[in-house]
């Protein structure tokens, strides 16, 4: 069904909203992943094709916010280094995790996404709050983390990325974005590279995802002015448990 003109449309469409959900909300990987796995992907490949699909979606965001770039070189010169090590090291766990021991892991990943995206407002206000700074070396170490979960699987890697920055950059949430979204360009960037050298990624889906994700993104200012973000972070949340049980019963039949 993948290949076919309803399971390409599926996956244009996909993308498109997972886009626009990235740009309004975040977790459009929740919308995407779980459709690849639908139309028959297996768990690997569909988040290799994923990963690779989504990273243009990326840059055209990150593209957005280059003007708070010269206020970012030194975060960026501290972050670089671990984003790119940790990414890269993300993708080979994925490409020596066997398939067996990926399926299992698949519901718990997007569980973890999904409770970050469900306590998303939490970890703003609870950030925000604290006056507690991370030093250069703990921010740097934090990323590589994200970095490495970011090349293995991804979803909800920008909440991450936010939180640990809001502790180290506390004046400027527009820096903070700018940061966050080249980051992800990296580490998506790297992870893609890797997972088609080693033919992870089924190349049509990943067309059409891709093709998707940039007229989502074009089009997500507009949808942004009459969707209410917090509604749509909802609606994802609950999209997001309900493919955790769907995929946690297929573990058991």
């Amino acid at each position: 069904m993948i290949d076919t003109p309803l399971g390409i449309g599926a996956m244009f469409l996909a993308g498109m909203i997972a886009a626009a959900v990235n740009s309004i909300a975040g977790g459009g990987t929740l919308v995407s992943f779980p459709t690849l796995l639908a139309l028959g992907l297996p768990e690997k490949i569909a988040n290799a094709t994923n990963a690779v699909a989504l990273w243009p979606g990326s840059l055209a965001g990150a593209f957005g916010f280059r003007e708070h770039l010269k206020d970012a070189r030194s975060e960026l010169k501290l972050l670089l280094p671990p984003t790119i090590v940790g990414s890269l090291l993300g993708s080979v766990l994925l490409v020596v995790t066997p398939e067996s021991i990926f399926k299992v892991l698949v519901p718990f990943l997007i569980l973890v996404a999904t409770l970050l995206l469900a306590f998303q407002p939490q970890i703003k206000k609870k950030v925000a709050e604290t006056g507690f700074a991370l030093s250069p070396f703990w921010v740097a170490t934090l990323q590589f983390l994200v970095a490495l979960y970011g090349g293995y699987f991804g979803a909800g890697m920008g909440i991450m990325m936010l939180a640990i920055m809001s502790l180290y950059i506390h004046d400027d949430m527009h820096r903070m974005n700018a940061i966050k979204n080249w980051l992800a360009v990296v580490i998506n960037f790297g992870a893609s590279v890797l997972l088609i050298s080693q033919r992870l990624v089924s190349l049509v889906p990943a067309l059409a995802l891709m093709t998707g994700a940039l007229i989502g993104g074009y089009v997500s200012a507009r949808i942004a002015q009459k969707v209410k973000s917090e509604t749509l972070r909802k609606v994802v949340v609950a999209y997001g448990l309900v493919m955790t049980g769907v995929l946690m019963v297929r573990l058991w039949m």
